[in-house]
């Protein structure tokens, strides 16, 4: 199976993103990731510590990034809580794909959690997908963009919430410690 294959297909088959938030805690440690490679072909699966636990396996996300039409990117604020990259500023949504389920899906899927925006009522486009290195994982990135000038409500578990920034905004705190080096590194290679 080819995980890129199912990202234009995804639009054909609605219905099997989930169209209702869960704000159920779970032990995450044990979720179950595809192992790919550099075409996003499956080789076999992981845990998601796994993943993170530096062995550098190539694993599939998804990232979109959402602009309202006066050019500002809807940035969230990530939860403490989170094992990488806690307190920071970070792409609008992303996460990780898991096993079994298509791009699409996980985007729908990530999308709806973390921002509240279900599946029909914005259109993604896939800008490029890239492979991300980090001194503790390996991820095959596929990056989309859409325009959405409605409410976003941000989950109260995924995130400490989220705002829109303008262009000048990012530019003044890239290297302040106050983004990711995941959202510094591919808002850089993609928005200049």
């Amino acid at each position: 199976m080819n995980i890129e294959e199912n990202v234009t297909t995804y639009h054909t088959q609605k219905g099997t993103a989930s169209k209702n938030r869960t704000l159920v805690m779970q032990d995450l440690s044990s979720e179950l990731f595809p192992i790919v490679d550099e075409n996003g072909e499956v080789k076999g699966s992981m845990t998601r510590d796994e993943a993170h636990d530096g062995t550098m396996k190539l694993h599939p996300v998804v990232h979109l990034h959402v602009f309202n039409s006066k050019g500002e990117l809807y940035l969230q604020h990530r939860s403490k809580w989170k094992k990488v990259q806690p307190d920071k500023w970070d792409t609008t949504t992303g996460g990780h794909i898991d096993y079994g389920e298509t791009v699409m899906e996980a985007l729908y899927r990530e999308v709806n959690e973390e921002i509240g925006l279900a599946p029909g009522n914005y259109e993604p486009k896939l800008i490029k997908k890239y492979i991300y290195d980090s001194p503790i994982e390996k991820e095959l990135v596929y990056v989309f963009t859409t325009i959405y000038d409605g409410e976003l409500s941000p989950s109260e578990t995924e995130t400490q919430g989220g705002r829109f920034w303008s262009v000048d905004e990012i530019k003044q705190n890239i290297g302040a410690n106050v983004f990711t080096p995941m959202f510094e590194k591919e808002y850089t290679l993609l928005f200049g």
